[in-house]
């Protein structure tokens, strides 16, 4: 047994650390396009054909670049991500619950689950903070400019990535190590080491099955919304989720205790499972 028990702390991206959509904070003004607007248009491509609402989001990122003449490239998208608007206390989140972590001897690692991009989540303030991040991304020419969807991350297929996550696989296209049968006592994080944080619908299989296996999901919701407030608690009321709390990362919030005291039953349940070995 490893000497010291690593936790997975997982999160969606859009509605959990930031209060909009990645696309929002930059790529759409560029097309001279607003929010509303981009995302009727995608959700028309996708109703109209009955296709994928994450496929017909890329294509249409793909064709109102090129109809507007603005460069994808992978240091564009960076630069769109470098605007994002993170929640409150999220860039000093991590520090906070690294050192938490340490101080009851966990080694915390952080994770991103999005149906959004790779390339704008790699540009945004708080990459450096992640293990890996999971998401969708294109696929590039010679020349360096996207051409077409290489990865769509829709909400079912982000279940994948915790198996991946669990068994410590960090390759996108991998589809044979993941399915291989490991033991829970073999797998580099346990589910029951795993907490995911997600704000919405599109989370609920990751949620539900984070939670079947022993781990622990919290739904945030950004405070300024009693919508998103209602979501939030209707998914606990439901069992989908064991904590609903503001999306409010500062050191002494609702989540930074629930998440504190995750650590706190993860380290004694590990040190349990010691002493019966």
């Amino acid at each position: 047994m490893k000497k010291m028990p690593i936790v997975a702390f997982v999160y969606d991206f859009d509605g959990t650390l930031s209060p909009g959509n990645m696309q929002e904070f930059g790529f759409i003004q560029a097309i001279g396009s607003t929010p509303e607007e981009f995302w009727r248009m995608s959700d028309c491509i996708a109703q109209g054909q009955d296709a994928s609402n994450i496929l017909a989001y890329m294509k249409l990122m793909f064709d109102e670049a090129r109809r507007h003449g603005v460069e994808l490239r992978r240091e564009d998208f960076h630069r769109f991500g470098e605007n994002i608007t993170l929640f409150e206390g999220v860039r000093e989140w991590f520090s906070l619950i690294n050192a938490y972590g340490a101080s009851r001897g966990v080694l915390v690692e952080h994770y991103i689950n999005s149906s959004g991009l790779r390339e704008i989540v790699e540009g945004s303030p708080i990459a450096s903070e992640f293990k890996h991040i999971f998401a969708g991304s294109f696929l590039y020419d010679g020349k360096g400019e996207a051409e077409w969807p290489g990865i769509a991350v829709d909400y079912t297929a982000k279940t994948q990535f915790l198996f991946k996550i669990s068994k410590g696989i960090f390759s996108m296209r991998d589809s044979k190590k993941v399915n291989e049968s490991v033991a829970d006592e073999d797998k580099r994080i346990p589910f029951p080491h795993m907490v995911y944080f997600g704000d919405g619908e599109t989370d609920v299989p990751c949620m539900k099955l984070v939670g079947m296996f022993g781990g622990h999901s919290i739904a945030v919701y950004d405070p300024s919304s009693e919508g998103k407030k209602a979501a939030a608690r209707k998914l606990k009321r439901q069992g989908r989720v064991a904590f609903a709390a503001p999306a409010v990362y500062t050191e002494g919030s609702a989540l930074f205790k629930v998440s504190c005291a995750i650590i706190d039953k993860i380290r004694a349940d590990w040190q349990l499972r010691r002493l019966t070995r």
